[in-house]
């Protein structure tokens, strides 16, 4: 009897290992937190599989567990006011510094990451992140709350953040706020990067809106659907955090539930010949610098099915993927300061673009962490805080500091 238990605790003990158990690269810091931190990542997205194949609750719902069990309210405290309120009727969560002042303060529209499908600016992560960067800037931040897939997609959580963005730019906004009209900037992570990405991109086209970002920063974004065979996502394809499976599923959700999607975009095989022109905004063996090709040799697009760029022209469409803009568009664009990680299936999507601002004459700031992963803005408490996180928020503070 005694032996039989011993086995049984060592068979438990070995396959708890071999699932909590993934390598981690040699420059990753706190290995031990981040493998058990990935691990209960890996389980929630094994019970959103078991929960969508048995059709008892959709994938994103599932996931969305993890980031809607870090809720927190709108708790003002010594240093910031926080207030929850609707700006154009989309929900945005407020932060204004206490200490007084007779000068007008800078302002960051902020816009939270989570693949389209998850996360909130009321998740505890994005709240500290958002409280001590006004505290750090004596600066109002505006903390979006867009819609998310499934229940909208594209382009609904754009026009969510652009609304937002749109509606703070008015004179008589930030003269409600006390904000300086030439010290705005626009900021997000993944997702989030991706949209704060676009509303740079429209907010400088639309004549409506008399009052430019001064800047915008990006955190490891995410920024087009074309090309899931990049250095990074190659290299990155099982890593920590965010794989390749996971990226695929997020970018289709944002534009529909369809598992042909998802499968086409896994082997890049949902962009038709007659559209391969595209190809150019994002071919990274012209636009990746030697050192994060990675030896990878780049291939040439195969001819994909058309029937799911006419069922989701968004794929095309630079709301959705801003990396696809022209270089026209490019042009003019406020100073960027872009943060990539090393170990990131999106990292080539950050540094291509970096280029692209380069080539249109945009002053860029492009900081890529060794040994940084996705999704690190958010690790900042107990008991998921990473010293890299306090690494990567002094280094965004000061360069806000700086130029904001």
């Amino acid at each position: 009897m005694k032996a039989k238990t011993i086995l049984i605790v060592l068979i438990v003990t070995g396959l708890t290992a071999y699932y909590i158990y993934t390598p981690v690269p040699d420059p990753v810091q706190q290995k031990w937190k981040v493998m058990l931190v990935n691990a209960f990542y890996r389980s929630v997205q094994n019970v959103a599989e078991f929960a969508e194949m048995f059709h008892l609750k959709h994938y994103m719902h599932v996931m969305r567990w993890v980031t809607d069990a870090q809720y927190v309210l709108a708790i003002t405290d010594e240093n910031i006011t926080v207030t929850d309120t609707i700006f154009s009727g989309v929900p945005v969560r407020v932060y204004v510094p206490k200490r007084k002042t007779k000068k007008l303060r800078r302002a960051i529209i902020y816009i939270h990451g989570g693949g389209f499908s998850t996360a909130s600016a009321e998740m505890k992560g994005y709240d500290i992140l958002s409280r001590t960067t006004a505290t750090a800037l004596d600066a109002v931040i505006v903390s979006i709350n867009y819609r998310l897939a499934p229940e909208h997609r594209f382009p609904a959580q754009f026009e969510d953040a652009y609304a937002v963005a749109k509606y703070f730019l008015q004179d008589q906004i930030l003269h409600q706020y006390s904000v300086d009209p030439n010290r705005i900037g626009v900021s997000g992570d993944s997702a989030g990067g991706n949209l704060a990405t676009a509303v740079a991109q429209e907010i400088q086209a639309d004549k409506e809106v008399t009052i430019d970002l001064k800047v915008q920063v990006l955190i490891y974004p995410a920024l087009q659907a074309l090309d899931f065979n990049t250095p990074s996502y190659q290299q990155n394809r099982r890593q920590i955090m965010l794989t390749k499976d996971l990226a695929v599923r997020y970018w289709s959700e944002y534009f529909a539930t369809d598992k042909d999607l998802v499968r086409a975009m896994s082997s890049n095989l949902h962009v038709p010949s007659s559209f391969h022109e595209m190809f150019t905004f994002l071919n990274w063996s012209i636009l990746l610098p030697e050192i994060f090709k990675k030896n990878y040799i780049y291939a040439q697009p195969k001819s994909g099915n058309p029937v799911f760029i006419k069922k989701y022209p968004g794929l095309l469409d630079s709301r959705a993927a801003p990396l696809l803009a022209n270089d026209e568009k490019l042009r003019g664009l406020p100073k960027a300061y872009i943060i990539t990680c090393e170990y990131d299936v999106v990292q080539n999507d950050g540094i291509m673009y970096a280029t692209r601002l380069k080539v249109a004459g945009v002053q860029v700031t492009h900081v890529n962490y060794e040994d940084g992963f996705h999704g690190l803005i958010t690790f900042n408490s107990w008991p998921i805080e990473f010293n890299i996180y306090f690494k990567v928020f002094a280094d965004y503070i000061n360069w806000l500091d700086t130029n904001l």
